[in-house]
């Protein structure tokens, strides 16, 4: 997903959350939006594109736009595409720590099946985050 400054927003769907897909496609654009990684004017991907990204069928992605552009998230331009509109998204402290909590449960749990231990966990996360603030700098 382009913003005006030509970040993109990598979309990810957790198969076996309980959490429809297209909600979890508004629950990642409002996140976006509310921490300043998509701002007013910056366009989703078509609906065709995102569905091939994601491997799920376009009326999915649809809907998601569709309830977006319901609830003035986005605003859709025919022949130009769906951008984010104006409307301010806000995501207090507990509402943040719940997501960060579902994501964090589902990932320990899968890795925990796997046979990994808690400090195996912990030394590839720090590992991974220091891949990425390496990656943040030369940005």
């Amino acid at each position: 997903m382009k913003s005006t400054g030509e970040q993109r927003l990598e979309f990810s769907l957790d198969m076996k959350s309980g959490v429809p897909f297209y909600k979890q496609i508004i629950f990642q654009v409002e996140m976006a939006i509310a921490d300043g990684r998509l701002e007013k004017g910056s366009q989703l991907p078509t609906v065709r594109s995102l569905a091939v990204d994601l491997s799920i069928n376009p009326n999915t992605v649809a809907r998601a736009y569709a309830e977006m552009e319901i609830r003035n998230i986005v605003v859709t331009q025919q022949g130009s595409g769906t951008f984010i509109s104006d409307k301010k998204i806000n995501l207090n402290a507990i509402e943040r720590e719940q997501i960060l909590s579902q994501i964090t449960k589902g990932y320990l749990t899968k890795a925990a099946s796997y046979g990994f231990s808690l400090q195996e966990i912990l030394t590839n996360i720090n590992e991974l985050g220091s891949e990425l603030n390496k990656k943040e700098e030369q940005v």
